[in-house]
């Protein structure tokens, strides 16, 4: 039984990553807004594992064009976040595992404690033919990798309901054929700016999450 094993989903959205431990009967804590703030979340003893998927907006490189023309509040803001997010790991009383993701950028060098990441995959690593360089730190068992070629991929019929609620189906990157939606392997990298732009940049591929789960239980 794993339902005595408290995993904490630190600033984990749509709960992606967590998805494989809730599955498997993990006590799986979502510490998301905004129902729950971890700037000011009080951790329960006896915590099992820890992720931890700070907005990475103020970090990624990808936005190193807009750095010097945001409000500095926002930086703040997000450096609050990651900063709870270490404290709230560091608090408790040595988790069997924790692991902290965000893309490659400037985290490293706003956060020193953090230090260097780990190690980096990409989507296609885990079996998501598509691109996304992400780091990760932390104390855990590193997945092992069985990488696909990043050539995009469909979804099936299936997936419309889901992708509808996020605003895919409908947007003009995907190339769409009769029950299937195309994505190219950067869709990522060439959604425009948009009310979900931030929700679908963050999510943890699947397969991650899934090799994840498995080299960590």
């Amino acid at each position: 039984m794993n339902s005595d094993k408290i995993i904490l989903d630190l600033c984990g959205g749509t709960g992606a990553w967590s998805k494989p431990y809730k599955e498997a009967g993990y006590d799986v804590r979502l510490i998301t807004l905004p129902e729950q703030d971890v700037r000011t979340y009080q951790p329960p003893a006896g915590v099992y594992g820890i992720l931890a998927a700070p907005p990475c907006t103020e970090f990624a490189i990808s936005g190193v064009r807009w750095w010097k023309m945001k409000p500095p509040e926002l930086l703040t803001e997000a450096l609050e976040v990651v900063n709870s997010c270490l404290d709230i790991i560091l608090l408790l009383t040595d988790p069997v595992f924790w692991a902290l993701e965000n893309p490659v950028g400037r985290l490293p060098r706003l956060v020193p404690r953090l230090g260097k990441w780990r190690y980096t995959f990409q989507p296609y690593d885990y079996g998501d033919p598509w691109t996304k360089r992400t780091c990760i730190w932390g104390k855990h068992n590193i997945p092992m990798k069985v990488p696909v070629e990043p050539v995009g991929s469909y979804l099936g019929s299936g997936h419309m309901a889901h992708g509808k609620t996020l605003g895919i189906v409908d947007h003009p990157l995907m190339l769409l054929k009769p029950d299937q939606i195309f994505f190219p392997p950067d869709w990522i990298h060439k959604l425009p700016p948009s009310a979900d732009r931030a929700t679908l940049r963050s999510i943890t591929p699947a397969g991650f999450s899934r090799a994840f789960f498995e080299a960590n239980k």
